[in-house]
């Protein structure tokens, strides 16, 4: 076994081979996308976008704005097809077609022989993360722990309305190497690569535990299209303006860092190189003004 860090990346014939998977807006899509067509240079090559939601994200509008082909696999479609009216992995059911869609997904990547994928807004877990490395941009501070574990963890709104009930007054973006999954915790567990400058909270008078009082009334299960109440509504507002402030700021550094191999690990700890060599780190911050190693 080799001695010392090992860069997660070690392209060296050619720019590194990068799909970017977005289920929305695209708007982390298209940071990217800029400051690649921008940089001189750039380590990597974006070959495709890649979307599961085809008739609702904005892949194929910017796909055409960058002369990008995209792959589409409409995960809504293939799970009705499937049998199942619900796209979820609550079920035996439902974690076997999430398999299968995405053994189809692996079919149609092939041809695009990609170094590493970014998750820039994709919203299904899928264990293509086992295939190559994964970058994903979460809307929660990874770095923040509570009882020695990752707390502000899950998808859609929850790791902002945790942040909220928790009393913090900001919010961080990290970016993530995106592990293969067992269960929906898993996805949040990866090494911490980057993390946004704070963006603040602001509660518009109401009061943590009001907030608190919404949860407690929940139903048990999340509804489709989400609660609908004054704690989501909140929670979603923030998670616009912490990706103008946050997601925008972290993620097209952390994928040209990573496309340029600055990223690597050992059996235990996770190193940046910088202009003196490797460094044992938690993770990077970064800013308008640049990248700042934080130590472990």
């Amino acid at each position: 076994m080799a001695d010392g860090p090992q860069p997660y990346l070690t392209t060296t014939s050619h720019p590194a081979r990068v799909a970017i998977f977005l289920s929305g807006s695209g708007s982390n899509a298209e940071r990217i996308l800029q400051q690649w067509q921008a940089a001189e240079a750039p380590p990597f090559e974006v070959v495709t976008l890649v979307t599961d939601r085809p008739e609702h994200s904005r892949a194929c509008e910017i796909g055409r704005a960058f002369d990008l082909p995209v792959v589409a696999n409409d995960i809504r479609e293939f799970y009705r097809s499937g049998g199942c009216t619900r796209v979820t992995l609550a079920t035996a059911e439902g974690r076997s077609l999430r398999e299968k869609w995405t053994d189809a997904l692996r079919r149609q990547l092939a041809e695009y022989q990609i170094d590493f994928g970014v998750f820039a807004g994709f919203i299904p877990l899928t264990n293509i993360t086992g295939d190559f490395p994964c970058l994903n941009v979460h809307p929660g501070d990874l770095t923040y722990l509570k009882g020695g574990e990752r707390y502000l963890v899950g998808l859609h709104t929850v790791p902002i309305e945790r942040a909220i009930l928790e009393g913090l007054d900001h919010l961080r973006t990290s970016v993530i190497i995106a592990e293969p999954y067992e269960d929906s915790d898993d996805m949040d567990s990866g090494p911490i690569l980057g993390l946004s400058p704070p963006v603040g909270i602001d509660l518009t008078g109401c009061h943590p535990d009001e907030l608190r009082t919404i949860v407690a009334d929940r139903p048990a299960q999340r509804p489709l299209g989400g609660f609908g109440d004054a704690l989501e509504k909140i929670a979603i507002a923030h998670q616009e303006r912490l990706k103008e402030g946050g997601d925008w700021i972290v993620l097209p550094p952390v994928v040209f860092d990573f496309a340029a191999g600055r990223f690597a690990s050992d059996a235990d700890d996770l190193y940046y190189r910088g202009q003196a060599g490797w460094d044992r780190i938690q993770t990077v911050e970064y800013s308008d003004v640049g990248a700042a190693p934080r130590g472990p």
